[in-house]
């Protein structure tokens, strides 16, 4: 950027020495028609060029590397903001919005930047020092542009104004685009499956129409000021010249001294031209560097932000035991009045399955969720291995955590991409051991590559218990001492999630499991029944049939349900 600012600023002295030097061609050699004086200026006004032109061209070089640098930092730097900003804080953006700002937002500040150094500081920079000049070449001519100048420059800032709003518009409805784009594309079945089609054609009309509406609206305040200003800059220069032939008539200035007011009026012109294009690039920037902002200054929030003085002494590194607890647990998310889980209180022991039972909305994936530190609780304390949470490193608390959330979650690439997901260092028997573990080595085995297989995008060449299979399997390899699983084998069948459970039963790491299925209650060494974001009852299976009504119930459901199947 230096370099190119250097760059730009030889250029710019060339074009504002040029008038002067034309007006002493003009007066001490065409004038008197010495050629001699012709060839001495007009040989000086070509170098001049020719370093101008040099200065320019290196001047893009330097300004074109500068901006596609500053947009590389720019989405680096928001994209760690993202990875290291808590869930709350993350789910303050929609995804579309955030594709938009590290997309097409960090895409118009490059464009500014480099039209920055490459023609906008130049063209104020011009309007200055041809103001100056033309002054000192001829007070009396130059007025009219000290008048006609900063009149124009304040209409242009008004309009810069109202641009900034019309193109802070245009983003949101890019945004709002972008999200109808992003949920049609992650729902292409279920829209063939319900022959919504049309409906959602319907909706990216609407969304797309808007869209092209505010930019259509935003763009016509340009193309409206620039003519405007350069109508009003070229009857100045007419003014000039009819003003500046009759001070010549009278004899009070020479002919190169109107030539050079003339000729700074025009590069006057030019960059008024250009500044009023300006108006867009930067109200698009403007508007664009608030939504990246946003993103940039969000820290509130984060892991650091919730540990006060006390929790940040003595920080612990492992977790050791898996021993967890939870205190008098509230917990809501960010804005809402409700809280989701309220004076939640239980232990599960080291090395033991702790199975949660719950309806919907009762607070079984928030509960997972306040382990690894998701999100942070609003009251009590939650204790692993006897120590309060926060006393643990965030990142090696998660190290020792293997977490499945409830929709299975795979990436482009291939199984064994996706299973070194959960540690890159796996070795081969390691990947294999995880694989048998979650009941998915044979499906591996048979696919046509093996481990090497592609999985397409999302895993969408898979089913869904394979899938959930496949995200157990990435979880086990990270040798957790906590082991979280998120409703995440509701797609396998019983035998299959018999086998899965003994085989995480023989792992020494504690296990909490929210399900629905009774099969797998009766296998935990605890069962925390929620509802309403309360426990109402924690024990085994048979101490719930003793003591929970509501346990019973579920247990008869479903009982009733396996009768009818099997019938």
């Amino acid at each position: 950027m230096a370099a190119a600012s250097i760059l730009m600023l030889v250029e710019l002295v060339v074009e504002l020495w040029h008038p002067l030097l034309l007006a002493r061609m003009i007066d001490e050699g065409i004038v008197p028609h010495d050629f001699g004086q012709v060839l001495k200026w007009g040989g000086l006004m070509i170098g001049l060029a020719l370093l101008g032109f040099i200065s320019g061209l290196i001047n893009t070089f330097y300004a074109a590397d500068a901006s596609q640098g500053f947009a590389h930092d720019i989405r680096q730097a928001m994209f760690r903001r993202l990875q290291t900003v808590s869930y709350a804080a993350f789910g303050r953006f929609p995804a579309s919005t955030l594709i938009t700002r590290l997309t097409s937002d960090v895409t118009q500040t490059q464009l500014a930047v480099f039209l920055g150094l490459r023609v906008f500081l130049r063209s104020p920079l011009v309007m200055i020092g041809a103001l100056v000049l033309a002054v000192s070449v001829d007070a009396k001519l130059a007025l009219l542009l000290l008048v006609v100048t900063p009149l124009l420059i304040f209409l242009l800032g008004l309009a810069m104004k109202r641009g900034f709003l019309l193109f802070r518009a245009v983003q949101e409805r890019l945004d709002r685009m972008n999200g109808t784009l992003l949920e049609n594309l992650k729902g292409i079945r279920l829209i063939r499956a319900f022959v919504r089609g049309e409906h959602e054609r319907g909706r990216f009309a609407a969304a797309n129409s808007d869209l092209a509406g505010k930019t259509t609206a935003a763009l016509r305040l340009s193309e409206t000021m620039i003519p405007c200003v350069l109508l009003v800059m070229n009857l100045s220069v007419l003014v000039l010249l009819w003003l500046g032939s009759g001070e010549i008539g009278r004899g009070t200035v020479n002919v190169g001294e109107v030539v050079a007011v003339v000729n700074y009026a025009t590069r006057i012109t030019g960059a008024f031209g250009i500044i009023s294009m300006m108006i867009t690039s930067l109200s698009r920037a403007r508007a664009a560097v608030t939504r990246m902002e946003e993103v940039l200054r969000t820290e509130e929030g984060t892991e650091a932000a919730a540990d006060t003085g006390a929790d940040r002494e003595g920080r612990l590194e492992t977790v050791t035991a898996g021993t967890v607890e939870f205190d008098g647990v509230t917990f809501r998310y960010p804005d809402t009045a409700s809280p989701v889980l309220e004076s939640l209180s239980f232990r599960v022991g080291a090395g033991q399955l702790a199975v949660i039972l719950g309806a919907t909305g009762s607070g079984k994936t928030s509960l997972l969720q306040l382990i690894p530190r998701l999100y942070e609780a609003e009251g009590g304390r939650i204790r692993i291995d006897g120590e309060d949470l926060r006393r643990y490193e965030p990142e090696s608390l998660r190290r020792a955590i293997g977490y499945v959330p409830q929709e299975a979650l795979l990436f482009g690439g291939s199984v064994k991409e996706n299973l070194r997901w959960g540690r890159e260092e796996a070795t081969p028997e390691e990947l294999e051991e995880a694989a048998r573990r979650a009941q998915i080595q044979d499906t591996i085995h048979d696919m046509p590559e093996g481990y090497d297989t592609v999985i397409g995008q999302k895993g969408s060449t898979l089913s869904g218990g394979q899938k959930q299979r496949l995200s157990i399997a990435r979880a086990l390899l990270r040798r957790p001492k906590l082991l979280l699983l998120d409703d995440c084998t509701s797609a396998l069948d019983a035998r299959t999630e018999a086998r899965l459970l003994g085989e995480l039963r023989s792992m020494s790491c504690t296990i909490l499991l929210v399900t629905q299925k009774i099969t797998a209650a009766q296998q935990a060494d605890t069962i925390l029944l929620l509802e309403d974001g309360k426990l109402l009852a924690q024990g085994s299976h048979q101490e719930l049939l003793q003591s929970s009504g509501l346990y019973r119930s579920i247990v008869q459901s479903q009982a009733r349900e396996e009768r009818v199947n099997h019938a």
